[in-house]
């Protein structure tokens, strides 16, 4: 077992190499190939399509840097919508946040999120059980296509767009549509948007531009994830809505918030928005739109 790695494929020119010290599971679902496994380096990690999707040592600050700052610059979230998030840790942290009132969570893989409960229960910490919690397994695109109500915050916590994957639809300006149709008023949503690390960033960038198509107000952002091999993008989207000062941020998480955070803070929000000039540049160049006609993919299969 001491030979044994996880061969991460970040882009068609960097893997990254994972020791595996035990593989929990190893099996496939109707939509994808499914691995949890104790590693040397992140402790317990969800793998799905042979990627890291979560790991234990770090999954604190991706959740935490998707969740709080959209919750945080609504000024009383009561409803959320979760799209993807089948560990059950974007749910821990929306739940965090004690305006919540209802939280709807639309995951498309039944199977995996049911692994999830069992695997990885430091990860949900029996978030799917709340009374809060509504728990739907459909496609997130047909979902909002019938559901008629609005909601404060939207979190997409949803795959890159891999070609033939699950989710390659859902980073189109038409899904965007969709969602921005769902906001109550003053809603906000955020979005994980893929790697921002210097030469890897164009799925970043595209989106951003994507979502500037649908939204007047657009605010990207990154954190460093170790176990993802770098910086990684996110963006907070609203029509309205501006982010609050970092003595305020602090001051909500203090009044709204009934958990000790690991992460995020009013310094560490004003530091996830200070992007590096070359990724502003980038941003600024960036000409494509991406939708269901002219999609983008990180990579395909074959790569």
């Amino acid at each position: 077992m001491k030979d044994e790695w996880l061969h991460d494929h970040i882009n068609p020119g960097l893997t990254q190499l994972h020791r595996i010290k035990k593989v929990i599971y190893s099996g496939k679902s109707q939509y994808q190939s499914v691995q949890f496994i104790d590693s040397e380096s992140w402790g317990r990690c969800l793998i799905l399509d042979g990627k890291i999707q979560s790991s234990e040592l770090d999954e604190g600050i991706y959740h935490e840097t998707l969740v709080h700052p959209p919750m945080i610059a609504h000024s009383n979230p009561e409803r959320v919508l979760i799209a993807g998030g089948g560990e059950g840790a974007t749910m821990r942290e929306v739940l965090a946040h004690k305006s919540v009132k209802r939280a709807v969570m639309v995951d498309l893989d039944r199977e995996v999120v049911d692994l999830c409960r069992k695997y990885l229960p430091s990860f949900h910490q029996g978030s799917f059980d709340d009374s809060r919690v509504e728990l739907i397994f459909d496609d997130a695109r047909k979902y909002l296509e019938g559901c008629d109500e609005r909601f404060d915050v939207i979190v997409l916590d949803l795959p890159e767009p891999i070609e033939g994957g699950p989710a390659y639809l859902l980073s189109t300006r038409e899904f965007y549509q969709s969602v921005r149709g769902k906001l109550a008023p003053n809603g906000v949503i955020s979005l994980q948007a893929g790697a921002s690390t210097w030469g890897n960033h164009r799925c970043f960038t595209a989106i951003v531009n994507t979502l500037k198509s649908v939204f007047p107000k657009v605010y990207p952002y990154e954190a460093n994830i170790p176990s993802y091999c770098g910086m990684w993008g996110f963006a907070v989207a609203t029509d309205k809505v501006r982010l609050p000062a970092p003595v305020e941020v602090d001051r909500r998480i203090s009044s709204r918030v009934d958990k000790p955070l690991r992460y995020y803070d009013g310094l560490t929000h004003q530091g996830l928005f200070c992007l590096s000039r070359h990724l502003r540049q980038a941003i600024a160049e960036e000409k494509t739109v991406i939708t269901v006609d002219k999609p983008f993919y990180i990579y395909s299969p074959e790569d």
